[in-house]
Parts: C-alpha cells; sequence; structure tokens
C-alpha cells in the first residue's frame, strides 16, 4: 500500500487560477453559469451520470444525482454533473457490449479534458458499471462509484420473481406450450415493479458488488435496494468521500492493484457471480497493466468458497442479501483469504472496514459460513482442450450436477441466424444428450459477443420434459441466466478457432471437474478442417465505430477491449504525474 502524496495543486487550478487568457475565459464563462471565485477555489467535483430515459436501469439516477451534489456541498467541494452515454441491455442493438468500450473511451476523455479534481461515476446496467470502471482507470483522477442499485424483487400470483431469471424461465415454458399468453402479458407488469437493476445476482448486481470488492465503492453500497432511502443516503455519503480523494489525490491506480483485483476474483466466486465478470475485470485491470489470465481466475475457485444463495445460482435475491449484510458479510468470511491491505475508497483498507463488520448467524441461508460453504469451490470455472485452447467459462454453480461430466454428439448452429432459423425445426436431429454448439458468435463474429450463450432447448425436445442441455459457444450469456452452458470459447471461431471446425456428429467431452472441454476428433483432422473448409466470415461493418471495433477488438480472455487502450504500469505512472495541458 502507498502512502498519502504531498499536497499537489488541484487539477481544476489548470484552468481557472492561472493569471492566462485561457484561466480568464474559463472563469467568464463558469461564472456566466453563476459560479463564483469562492466556488472556482474549491475542489472540482465531477458527476459522471449515465442517466437515460431509454434505459430503465438507469433511469433512477437524477435522484441520486442530487444527493451526490448534497454530500460534495457539505465537504466543500463543487458539484458538476455531466452526461456520457448510457447503455440500456435491453434495448441497445444489436448488442450493448459492442458499445461498452465506446463508453469506456467517452468516460476516459471526459474525465480527462474537464476540470475536475474527482468524479463520482454513476451507473447500474451491465455494461455502464465496468465502462465507468475502465475509463476511470484510464483517466486516473480520483473517483468513487455509485450504483442504481436492485429492483425490488417482483411479485405474481403469490411468489417472488427475479428480472430477467424468471424472464427466461417463463419464456422457455411459454415455448413449451406450460404458460398462456394470459399469463405471459399479466408478468410483463409484475418481473420490473421499481427503478433499479435486475435483482438477481446478474451482471449489474455482480458488477456492483466488485466494484466494492476493488475498493472503489463504500461498503455496503452495492445491494441497497434501489427505491430504498438509504441508497439515497449512501449516495450523499459518497459524494463526502469523492471530495477528501480528490483532496488527497488518491487515484484510482491507488486503489485498484493486482492484489485488488485478486480480492474482487474470490468475491465473485463466492458470490456465483456473472461470468460476464470474466470479461469486465480483464478489461477494467488491463487499463492499468495488470493481467489476470484465466488461470487466475480458476486457482482462486478452486481456493474459493461458493457462500451467497443468490439466484439464479441459489434460491435468493438482492433484497435479502442487503437484509443479510451484503457484500461486507461475503468478504468478512473471506477474511482469512484476502488481501486486507489493499486500500480502499474509505481512506481504510480493506481489514480496517472488515474490522467494523459482525455477521448476524440468522442469515446463514442467505450468506454461508466459510466453514459450511454452499460448496467448496467458487461458482465459475475455466475450461481448456482442444475445443477452447484460451480457455472457455461454465457457470458450474448454475448448471446441472448431472452434465458437469456429459460427452455427448454435436448439433451444430453455424451463425446465430442459423440458430434462430433451425432450432424449432420439428425436423432437427437433436436428442437430448447431444450438444447444441453455436458458431461465429464471439467478439469478431457475431460481432461484438452477444448474450445469445444460453442456446434455447429446441422445442420439440421441451415438450419431452427436457430443460437443459450441454451448449457450446463463443458468445456471452446474461448473469441472469442458467444451465449447462459453456462460454467465451477462445479464440472464437470468427478468427479460425477450433470452434470453427466442429461438424454435427462430433463427439464432445464436457469435464467440469477436471476442468476439461475437448473436441474429439483427431487434432490433424482439426488442422485440415480449418486450413481447408473455414472461412473467414464477412465483417459486418465497413466503416465508423462498428469497423474500429473489429479492427481492434480483443479476445475473450483479455477483455474484449481495445488493443490500443490497454495501459502499462509505467505509462499510467507517468501520466498520473504529468501536469495537465490545455490548448
Amino acid at each position: 500500500m502507498t502512502g498519502p502524496r504531498p499536497p499537489q495543486p488541484a487539477r481544476s487550478a489548470a484552468w481557472y487560477g492561472g493569471d492566462d487568457l485561457g484561466s480568464f475565459l474559463h472563469r467568464v464563462f463558469a461564472k456566466g453559469m453563476g459560479y463564483g471565485d469562492d466556488e472556482l477555489r474549491r475542489p472540482v467535483i465531477g458527476i459522471c451520470s449515465t442517466w437515460s430515459e431509454l434505459n430503465h436501469c438507469n433511469r433512477g439516477l437524477r435522484d441520486i444525482a442530487e444527493a451526490v451534489k448534497r454530500g460534495v456541498l457539505l465537504a466543500g467541494g463543487l458539484p458538476l454533473e455531466f452526461p456520457t452515454i448510457s447503455l440500456g441491455e435491453f434495448f441497445v442493438a444489436p448488442t450493448s457490449m459492442i458499445l461498452r468500450n465506446l463508453a469506456a473511451m467517452d468516460t476516459e476523455e471526459m474525465i480527462r479534458a474537464q476540470p475536475l479534481d474527482g468524479v463520482v461515476l454513476l451507473g447500474g446496467c451491465d455494461k455502464t458499471t465496468p465502462a465507468q470502471l475502465m475509463g476511470a482507470a484510464s483517466a486516473n483522477v480520483p473517483a468513487i462509484m455509485v450504483t442504481t442499485g436492485p429492483m425490488l424483487d417482483g411479485r405474481f400470483d403469490g411468489q417472488g420473481l427475479g428480472a430477467c431469471t424468471d424472464c427466461r424461465r417463463y419464456w422457455t415454458e411459454y415455448r413449451a406450450g406450460t404458460v398462456s399468453a394470459e399469463t405471459m402479458q399479466a408478468l410483463e407488469s409484475a418481473l420490473a415493479r421499481s427503478v433499479g437493476h435486475c435483482m438477481v445476482m446478474g451482471t449489474a448486481s455482480t458488477m456492483a458488488a466488485l466494484s466494492e470488492a476493488l475498493g472503489m465503492m463504500l461498503p455496503g453500497g452495492a445491494a441497497i435496494p434501489g427505491p430504498d432511502s438509504r441508497r439515497l443516503l449512501f449516495a450523499q455519503q459518497s459524494g463526502q468521500h469523492i471530495v477528501r480523494l480528490a483532496t488527497e489525490r488518491v487515484r484510482p491506480s491507488d486503489i485498484m492493484t493486482a492484489a485488488a483485483f485478486e480480492n474482487a476474483i474470490r468475491v465473485l466466486h463466492a458470490l456465483g457471480g456473472s461470468t460476464n465478470a470474466v470479461v469486465h475485470l480483464a478489461a477494467i485491470a488491463g487499463r492499468l497493466g495488470i493481467d489476470t489470465p484465466l488461470d487466475l481466475f480458476d486457482r482462486l475457485s478452486r481456493e474459493t468458497p461458493w457462500l451467497a444463495n443468490l439466484r439464479p445460482a441459489g434460491q435468493y435475491q438482492m433484497e435479502r442479501f442487503f437484509e443479510a449484510g451484503g457484500v461486507p458479510v461475503v468478504m468478512k468470511e473471506l477474511e482469512p483469504l484476502l488481501h486486507l491491505d489493499e486500500r480502499t475508497v474509505t481512506g481504510r483498507t480493506v481489514g480496517e472496514n472488515l474490522a467494523a463488520v459482525t455477521v448476524d448467524e440468522r442469515w446463514r441461508d442467505t450468506i454461508a459460513g466459510r466453514t459450511e460453504p454452499l460448496a467448496a469451490e467458487g461458482g465459475l470455472a475455466i475450461l481448456r482442450g482442444s475445443l477452447a485452447p484460451a480457455g472457455a467459462v461454465i457457470k458450474h454453480a448454475a448448471a446441472s450436477p448431472e452434465l458437469l461430466a456429459h460427452r455427448g454428439r454435436a448439433v451444430v448452429f453455424t451463425s446465430p441466424d442459423d440458430l434462430n432459423r433451425r432450432i424449432d425445426d420439428p425436423e432437427l436431429a437433436v436428442a437430448a444428450d447431444d450438444v447444441l454448439v453455436m458458431q461465429d458468435a464471439g467478439p469478431v463474429g457475431a460481432p461484438g459477443m452477444p448474450e445469445i450463450g444460453n442456446l434455447p432447448i429446441p422445442q420439440k425436445l421441451l415438450a419431452q420434459g427436457v430443460r437443459d442441455m450441454v451448449r457450446i459457444s463463443d458468445a456471452r450469456m446474461s448473469g441472469t441466466s442458467f444451465g449447462t452452458v459453456v462460454l467465451h470459447v477462445a479464440p472464437e471461431s470468427a478468427v479460425g478457432g477450433p470452434l470453427a471446425a466442429v461438424r454435427d456428429g462430433d463427439l464432445i467431452e464436457l469435464d467440469v471437474p477436471n476442468r476439461r472441454l475437448e473436441l474429439l476428433v483427431p487434432a490433424e483432422e482439426i488442422a485440415r478442417r480449418l486450413r481447408e473448409e473455414w472461412q473467414r466470415p464477412p465483417l459486418a461493418y465497413r466503416r465508423g465505430y462498428g469497423k474500429l471495433f473489429l479492427d481492434h477488438v480483443l479476445q475473450a480472455p483479455e477483455g474484449c477491449d481495445f488493443d490500443f487502450l490497454r495501459g502499462q504500469p509505467d505509462d499510467i505512472a507517468a501520466e498520473s504525474a504529468a501536469p495537465v495541458t490545455r490548448r
């Protein structure tokens, strides 16, 4: 852990404090907005908001921003709100993931370009939180994360519901003919009944929790329900803390260290969190020049128990998790496994924060103890083998136990479009013990690696009572999804990975306990197919941001970030020390 820096001139002083034409013009236009000399001498705190009327999960950020402003003012800072791109998971086409890097670039450049001494990041929906952390890591200006919080539990017909785990569950039953159209219509108004993001341990909840585990969010903030008044108090307290971080010049690179990422990975496994976090953590770490190889994720999974009984892997949802103590209690259980000397936005270390945490034994059904876990290993596993030489991911905590060691015949779909055309064809040659394989759905192939890896069960099998099969692709899936689904196969098929060589009838072996994923075809035949039969698919974009994405996106194990945005520790240290230059 590094010590506090000596006092330094505020970044904002480079804009407002000089005796030159530039500073004069900045003061003129600041005073044109009603700010006086007293305000301009305070720490200037940016409130980076992803509020949007097109994004359900982030629509509550207006009230949160006002609460942050109160906190900044109470601590003697000047709060100034500004917008960046907002990515709503269910509304952005072709997939929000293709725009995550653009949102991160927007965040980085707006922080870097403006007179900010610190920034409060306001996110919530799946891609907004990692995008903001990526941008903040690259800009390396003091920052703190505040999210919208999870929705209240859905309610229908006397049962609690979770978006969008139950969206998918009910849709499967609707396709199977066991749920009526009238029920589906009624569910539309019951599944998402308040502000906030999905209320299960999907990607949004996972990334909020990992913001805490990284030290970039005040403890306890991830699980506070979106409509709960305590979220506004939490936002106000975050506004107060960012003024101190800005004054002391505590930067993201001081907090998000290699050891902090190991803490976050352990918390991910203990939560049974979203597979998407593997991609997002790699991208955030990469901005700081920190490597988080897939083997690290797997080693820490082997060593870390699964503790949080949360859907889709477990039984409960975020409201109950909050009542049980949330992320601080999970980290308290993991305390002997964590790096306790890491700095956090509280101004204290991880260990100092955990010293104040108590565990209520009445909630052991929600957060298990380390000595009596839900499972001895974490919720995610990394697979390797002839089908995934660079790795693949499975959330085995949410899979069918009887399928975790399975050998089956491949039924191949050559693209997402091919899947959509044929999956419910009554003539499709498929049996319950087959393995569904989808190609060309990765970062380059889809493009953008959409959340379609949880391939639907063919309708003819649903009618027979089948509800899970082994499914393999280079796509992602929503953190709210469940099933025996192998994802992020790398290298992806669109760049000539072995997934492109799979043919109908090939035998595939999945062995999660031994972390293997094998295409049971001779290596020479795989090489021949790739050499003689594979053709690179046509590129989806020939201009604009889409072309930039295809030209520079990295594979899943490297976070699907752009190659030119990854940082090096020396570069980050040099940029952080450099004075602000205005032109």
